[in-house]
């Protein structure tokens, strides 16, 4: 019989909440014969990751996956084996009674957010107690294996390594999505959040000795580009070229398709974390675009992952790096920095790809989660 699943997300990112747990979801349904429903509060971020979906549907399949309607009034529903509380969201009372009730409780996860940060494999698997009596273990995805790992499909690597050998493919795919770039020019794709120093770098870029194509998924960084452009809007399909630089407004795609995006281009800036965890598995070099915090806690984030990331760059390349990911994060004048690393375009194009293999041989997330299960129970 198969083991059911219960996946909660409350959407407060846009995409990047939504974006983990539907993946999540997918993978445990495909590779692992689960059985899942995840519940979404907002259906709307739902559908655009994924065409086709309902928005006012309060049950569909997706997927292989049970997308239900997280309504703010909670109805009884049948107890899975598994519940998975994604990024601290907080599950109804009426559901956490259920669970105290019941004689055999489900097995209970708290689905951390990312970081490199040294103390998360210390707290990683660790169960918490709750006021309840129930108990709950807090499992964090990270870059040991003393963490929980990454999201990473069975065969990803190897399907992306085809993809990027096979020139007929990429075009065939960027044709798709009206993307016709001209000879001798580099992809470059841009999910960012909002950006004060972008107009800095779109001039680096423009100003450049290389051709350059960007490529800008819908999202909030528009508004930046559009002032930078001088036009009065932006709009999916809309080609503007400035000197060396042709900017491309594309439309918000499946995650299906934004992998074939990120594995297209030579450079990939990223926000968040799911994109930020598929630009790695891309094997290219990137800029993450932290997601910014009130106390300012994403920079100890930030610099956690950037001292990981650099063992094995030159001193130089690794320098170059730091400081264009943190004039990035900061919204600061990017011309010192990003002229500083297109010095070492190529050794970063190497380090990428071997991190990506490295991180490759670790378990990935939702198979560490099955694993804990069955050993749970």
């Amino acid at each position: 019989m198969k083991a059911s699943w219960d996946i909660f997300c409350s959407v407060v990112d846009n995409f990047g909440d939504i974006g983990v747990t539907f993946r999540l979801a997918r993978q445990l349904v495909a590779e692992h014969d689960m059985q899942v429903r995840l519940w979404v509060d907002d259906l709307s971020a739902f559908v655009r990751l994924c065409p086709g979906a309902d928005p006012a549907a309060e049950q569909q399949m997706q997927d292989g996956v049970l997308v239900c309607h997280w309504a703010k009034a909670w109805r009884p529903v049948e107890l899975p084996d598994v519940v998975v509380e994604a990024f601290a969201c907080r599950l109804p009372a009426e559901y956490v009674e259920a669970m105290q009730a019941r004689q055999k409780r489900p097995l209970w996860f708290n689905l951390e957010y990312l970081s490199a940060e040294d103390w998360v494999s210390g707290c990683h698997a660790l169960p918490s107690i709750q006021s309840s009596g129930l108990r709950k273990y807090f499992f964090f995805p990270g870059f040991s294996s003393k963490t929980g790992g990454l999201l990473r499909e069975a065969g990803l690597i190897q399907r992306r390594q085809a993809f990027q050998a096979d020139g007929c493919a990429q075009r065939a795919f960027l044709e798709r999505l009206g993307i016709v770039p001209q000879s001798d020019t580099r992809l470059i794709s841009l999910f960012a959040y909002e950006h004060p120093g972008l107009g800095s770098w779109l001039d680096c870029l423009a100003f450049g000795e290389r051709k350059t194509h960007l490529l800008v998924p819908e999202g909030r960084i528009l508004g930046d580009v559009q002032r930078w452009l001088g036009v009065e809007s932006l709009k999916t399909g809309d080609l503007n070229q400035r000197n060396a630089l042709t900017v491309q407004v594309l439309p918000f795609v499946r995650q299906e398709d934004y992998d074939l995006l990120l594995w297209c281009c030579e450079f990939n800036v990223v926000r968040g974390e799911d994109s930020f965890v598929r630009a790695q598995w891309a094997g290219r070099p990137l800029i993450w675009h932290i997601y910014e915090q009130d106390d300012d806690a994403h920079w100890a984030k930030l610099d956690a992952f950037l001292e990981l990331y650099r063992v094995g760059l030159s001193e130089g390349a690794a320098q170059a790096l730091a400081d264009v990911w943190r004039h990035w994060n900061a919204g600061q004048d990017m011309a010192c920095s990003w002229n500083a690393l297109e010095k070492h375009r190529a050794a970063l194009a190497s380090h990428a790809q071997r991190w990506c293999l490295e991180q490759a041989l670790q378990d990935d997330l939702t198979t560490a989660l099955v694993h804990f299960y069955r050993n749970w129970i």
